[in-house]
């Protein structure tokens, strides 16, 4: 097991961190069950000038509280009363920056995998977008937001999947309009052809 280290998380630049996670292996252990899903697609959120930041220029809220811990930690936050949404908190304390995982290509536990998202087989739909990802996975705000992720409940692997600049994407954010000119920052990455991305 090659877990991404502490110093991985707590570097300064959140966009080139959101690329770097790319091929990284997302893992989860729930209730005794390993799951696990090659990365697929990242979004970058800055703390400091980013209007579709949640902590954007220092808003503290009981939710956004766990962005201003050191890099390392995992951000859950529920969307629209449905969807739990996991973001990767990065650079050092007090600094509120976060990588939302908005999919994954099934890797370990398919079988779980199936069973939570109530598939018959695998496809896409199965953990292309963020929502889906976290079902899929068995993560959930009420238990997982603030998890260490060098913990053994849920953690990020480098099991050597290297890509090239090339193989990448940019384009804007999903979902995030509310942000005016923000809202066209390229900072929504995927690797590039492949199948397992939100649409």
């Amino acid at each position: 097991m090659n877990k991404l280290p502490l110093e991985f998380y707590q570097r300064s630049d959140v966009v080139q961190i959101s690329q770097e996670l790319l091929g990284k292996v997302l893992c989860t252990n729930i209730g005794g069950e390993l799951t696990s899903g090659i990365i697929t697609e990242t979004e970058a959120y800055c703390g400091r000038g980013d209007k579709a930041c949640h902590a954007n220029n220092n808003t503290r809220t009981n939710r956004t509280e766990i962005m201003y811990r050191a890099g390392g930690n995992a951000y859950v936050y529920l969307c629209y009363g449905i969807h739990h949404l996991f973001n990767v908190v990065t650079n050092k304390k007090d600094l509120a920056d976060a990588i939302l995982i908005r999919a994954i290509e099934p890797v370990d536990g398919i079988e779980t995998i199936l069973e939570r998202r109530g598939f018959d087989e695998s496809e896409p739909k199965l953990t292309a977008g963020p929502g889906r990802m976290t079902q899929a996975l068995g993560i959930t705000t009420n238990i997982h937001d603030g998890t260490d992720l060098l913990g053994d409940i849920i953690w990020i692997e480098d099991r050597n999947i290297s890509l090239a600049k090339t193989d990448i994407t940019a384009t804007k954010r999903i979902g995030v309009d509310y942000a005016g000119e923000d809202a066209n920052l390229p900072w929504r990455f995927i690797i590039k052809d492949n199948k397992w991305v939100s649409q």
